[in-house]
């Protein structure tokens, strides 16, 4: 089975979409520890819990606000390969007690691909002989990050690499799977069903 239709290859000149890949982007991210509320103002008790980290991101942010630069603002999540992700999830398994089988591996996995775990989205694997060579990734919705557009463009631009762009209807099941995550919605009061015999 060909991985192909769901890629392509984009030059750093063309502007940037939803679905495209950048990898080892730098990012702000929180550091709780470093949250200092003692004779600090509001600003800079923000401020100090920053730490500048890089991570391989997807762009979620729709095509039609890029295409027509309506937001001054990307927002990107974090994608792992589905082999590092591996590893961490037997680390957890085992923290919890258990035994992380071949079989309930590929259980989770399934799982993942089905939408049962609603943070986690799947991409699948890309290769093109020179260029690139790319596993399974993992999408996480957990952490989720914004860039300045200007910023993005102009770091793409210096790199002068060419990127992975997931192609349609691929990156609009990552963006359903997103809205998912977000669209959950549990009752502490469920509704009466009086129209029950």
């Amino acid at each position: 089975m060909s991985s192909e239709p769901w890629y392509e290859i984009v030059e750093c000149g063309e502007s940037i979409t939803q679905g495209d890949l950048i990898f080892n982007c730098p990012l702000l991210s929180w550091n709780v520890n470093n949250l200092r509320f003692q004779g600090s103002k509001e600003t800079e008790i923000l401020f100090g819990a920053t730490d500048a980290i890089s991570a391989d991101v997807v762009i979620m942010t729709q095509a039609c606000d890029l295409e027509n630069y309506k937001v001054s603002n990307v927002i990107l999540c974090p994608h792992i390969s589905l082999t590092d992700y591996r590893s961490y999830w037997e680390s957890d398994m085992r923290g919890g007690g258990h035994n992380p089988t071949e079989r309930s591996w590929k259980k989770h996995c399934n799982n993942i691909c089905d939408g049962y775990l609603w943070n986690l989205s799947m991409i699948n694997k890309y290769s093109v002989e020179g260029v690139v060579e790319m596993d399974i990734r993992l999408v996480d919705f957990h952490d989720i990050f914004t860039i300045p557009r200007e910023f993005l463009e102009k770091l793409i631009a210096q790199r002068g690499e060419s990127r992975v762009r997931l192609l349609p209807p691929y990156r609009e099941h990552l963006s359903q799977a997103f809205a998912r995550f977000f669209m959950r919605v549990g009752l502490p009061v469920p509704i009466e069903k009086e129209w029950r015999v």
